[in-house]
């Protein structure tokens, strides 16, 4: 018969391991991080855009097949909008994908979501939102990455430079996709001129790190999609022949090794 000191410490230990395994993580390829800016320089129409955007390419079969293409063959998202140093939502949490339906699922429930839109850049606070998310994810990637889009400079909060230079510490990968036009913005402010020179400088770093420039939001579909076979894939050269096949691209693509998140 066991006494009660020793089942007291057995249930215990029982307990320690089963809660260890409750809580261990899901191995997968990749932990991507979706972060789109809803800030006063884009528009009602422009925030739909860059929605139909995502949901074109996560439902696209090139992103399908380059799920599969991982060692693993599948992947976790989330997807974030952000504006000022108060404004982060978290639109769609962590979510295993591996197949057509579970992209499919992901896609429309970013969808569905209302757009709330804020009225300052905060890119720096939008990067430490960034890195939190990683730490409530319930995977285990081989990489972490946050891909993050905008179509203007930081103009609140903290330098988003520290703020990269903090997430690549932390093993994380940041890519951006900056939106260049050259169209005042709807608070009246003039468009920048080097938001791709911007981006590298301050805002991308960690191995690999690259930025893709899109010339405007009506072929900002094809821009995020190719970027996203790219970060998913790891076989920049996949992505790099997809984007060189479409009609008259005005996409271009940087790559910056920069492991030490310094400029």
């Amino acid at each position: 018969m066991i006494g009660k000191r020793a089942f007291s410490a057995f249930a215990f230990a029982l307990m320690i391991c089963c809660t260890g395994s409750a809580r261990a993580a899901t191995p997968v390829d990749v932990e991507l991080l979706l972060m789109v800016d809803v800030s006063g320089s884009i528009d009602g129409e422009e925030a739909k855009l860059q929605r139909q955007g995502y949901v074109a390419a996560l439902t696209s079969g090139a992103l399908r097949e380059a799920v599969r293409a991982g060692g693993l063959g599948r992947v976790a998202m989330a997807y974030v909008e952000w504006a000022d140093s108060t404004h982060q939502r978290l639109v769609a949490d962590w979510t295993l994908l591996d197949d057509e339906n579970s992209l499919n699922i992901f896609a429309t429930r970013i969808a569905a979501a209302p757009i709330e839109t804020g009225r300052w850049t905060a890119l720096g606070s939008a990067i430490d939102f960034g890195v939190a998310q990683f730490t409530t994810s319930p995977f285990k990637g081989e990489r972490r990455v946050i891909d993050i889009s905008g179509d203007g400079y930081s103009n609140q909060g903290h330098a988003p430079g520290d703020a990269r230079d903090k997430a690549v510490a932390a093993g994380i990968t940041i890519n951006g996709l900056p939106i260049v036009n050259d169209q005042p913005n709807p608070m009246g402010g003039l468009p920048p001129v080097d938001l791709d020179r911007y981006y590298q400088d301050h805002v991308i770093g960690g191995p690999g790190a690259f930025i893709l420039t899109a010339d405007g939001l009506d072929r900002f579909g094809q821009a995020i999609m190719a970027k996203m076979v790219k970060e998913i894939a790891a076989l920049p050269s996949r992505a790099d022949q997809q984007m060189a096949s479409l009609p008259h691209s005005p996409i271009k693509t940087l790559t910056f090794d920069r492991g030490d998140g310094v400029p």
